[in-house]
């Protein structure tokens, strides 16, 4: 069959591997078997096809059947050690997403039921044969810096934030491994920040940083205020991890932003790294884990919170968690912000949300294809993980509509199930239901992440049953003025859960 064919029936059974939608990103060896059911129970057996793209391994997807459960699939695979995600897409030509955030993926078992299908639905799937990571394996550690009391008050203080550290603290790199977005064995890397001169176990906290475009910008690489903020977590008696995320630090990988599946992993993989290192270094944690995180990084925490809550809850009980400023409504609130046509304050962010998005899902055949010039020819090169925020502003126009083609724009609104659409749908955060202590920070005025994604994911909660706090710290400030009051906020929560001695003095949490 050759890649132009649509060779599907609603009473057929297909395989395929088609040309554009296997994300070869970092892949070591992959195998794709393409089956596409209709109605359950309407399908027999097809032949195995594989990528063209990679070496050839034999996988078949050779077993399907229908119950009240879901749709029950099962594949023969390749011979060695593999691991295996499925992916389903809605047409031939749609956008391959893996579904049902509660399966883990990837998997080593050869069968997967999906019960997020209706009886009447027709969906194509997919099973990547991909090499498996002993994720949060530390592979290197590296003392970075070093910062005593009186300089990390002074650099706060340069920063604006008045902070009284009790201790000085040692700031490491670690590299450690993970999986990229499909599932294959990758590398990352995050900051470690512990404190020093306290002998008492200490609780371990996430800090998971907001937007950046060049990976040299990373916590573990860049220092700044995004490193800061573990530094002053760790100078009253935490020890601050700090992942780089996918795409950044020392990750080769196109940085897949706003991906909600791999942000959680990225932190979970870096957290397991960190315990692996102080338990070899004679660093003594409590049993205490807090989560906190800023613009992406609110987005990255509520992401992480559901991975540990719903895969993890044994290896990980979270104590308190606490997103702030984070587009959990992708798909709703962010993405009418988007096609409103207003000037954003940072247009970046949606170039490297399209960028992402196309290398992660394939919706059109290249990212210079759906762009108009002079964007089409002056946007793309910035987007290697080479160049800053400020080089991709000054790049793109404040109405990012114009950089798309008229035609894909007017699909964008006037679809909602255009591939884009589909892909926001996926990576927003409400089809869930928290369990731990929550706390949602923003504020009213922020123009770069819209205050509606904190209340529509606190409505969706509530909706749920679950009453999560929406505090504003800061009332009507805008995204950059937001940051330190919710941040000193967070910290004040936190220490009323603190087992053991707490060192931050500040006004009592609300």
């Amino acid at each position: 069959m050759n890649d132009n064919d649509h060779p599907c029936r609603p009473d057929e059974t297909c395989l395929s591997a088609p040309r554009k939608h296997v994300p070869l990103q970092a892949a070591r060896r992959m195998a794709t078997a393409a089956l596409c059911l209709a109605l359950p129970g309407m399908v027999r057996a097809g032949s195995p096809a594989v990528a063209g793209q990679v070496p050839a391994v034999d996988l078949r997807i050779d077993s399907w059947s229908s119950s009240p459960e879901g749709l029950a699939l099962g594949w023969t695979g390749p011979e060695g050690n593999w691991a295996y995600t499925v992916q389903a897409a809605r047409t031939i030509d749609g956008i391959w997403i893996t579904p049902e955030w509660r399966a883990s993926w990837p998997q080593t078992g050869a069968a997967w039921t999906d019960t997020g299908i209706g009886r009447d639905a027709h969906r194509f799937y997919r099973v990547l044969a991909v090499e498996p990571s002993e994720r949060g394996h530390l592979l290197s550690s590296e003392v970075i810096g070093v910062y005593g009391t009186v300089q990390i008050k002074t650099l706060l203080k340069l920063a604006g934030v008045d902070f009284e550290p009790q201790l000085g603290v040692e700031v490491r790199q670690l590299v450690y491994e993970t999986i990229d977005p499909i599932g294959n064995r990758t590398v990352a890397s995050g900051a470690l920040v512990l404190p020093q001169g306290f002998s008492a176990p200490v609780p371990l906290v996430t800090y998971q940083h907001g937007t950046m475009a060049a990976r040299s910008e990373a916590p573990s690489l860049a220092g700044g205020l995004e490193l800061m903020i573990g530094v002053a977590f760790a100078s009253v008696g935490y020890a601050a991890s700090l992942p780089d995320y996918l795409g950044l630090g020392v990750s080769t990988i196109r940085h897949p932003y706003h991906h909600a599946k791999s942000e959680a992993t990225a932190a979970v993989d870096m957290l397991r790294a960190t315990r692996q290192f102080c338990a070899a270094n004679n660093r003594l944690l409590n049993d205490q884990l807090f989560l906190f995180g800023y613009s992406q990084g609110g987005h990255a925490t509520l992401a992480l919170l559901r991975e540990l809550e719903t895969f993890l809850p044994d290896e990980f009980p979270v104590t308190a968690a606490a997103p702030m400023a984070g587009a959990y409504d992708l798909a709703g609130t962010t993405a009418a912000d988007i096609l409103s046509g207003r000037r954003l304050p940072n247009p970046y962010y949606f170039a490297l949300l399209l960028s992402a998005y196309q290398d992660l899902y394939h919706f059109a055949d290249s990212l210079e294809a759906m762009l108009v010039e002079p964007w089409r020819t002056t946007v793309p090169p910035l987007l290697d993980g080479e160049h800053s925020g400020a080089e991709i502003n000054a790049a793109m126009p404040d109405e990012v509509l114009r950089a798309l083609r008229p035609e894909i724009a007017a699909a964008l609104r006037d679809d909602p199930d255009h591939p884009l659409r589909q892909a926001l749908e996926v990576n927003s955060l409400l089809d869930w239901t928290p369990v731990s202590p929550l706390r949602l920070y923003h504020c009213s005025g922020d123009q770069d992440v819209v205050f509606a994604n904190s209340i529509v994911a606190r409505d969706a909660f509530a909706e749920r049953g679950v009453a999560v706090e929406l505090i504003e710290p800061s009332p009507g400030a805008d995204h950059g003025g937001c940051v330190m009051p919710s941040l000193l906020d967070a910290l004040a929560w936190f220490e009323t859960f603190r087992s053991g001695p707490g060192l931050f003095a500040a006004r009592p949490a609300r």
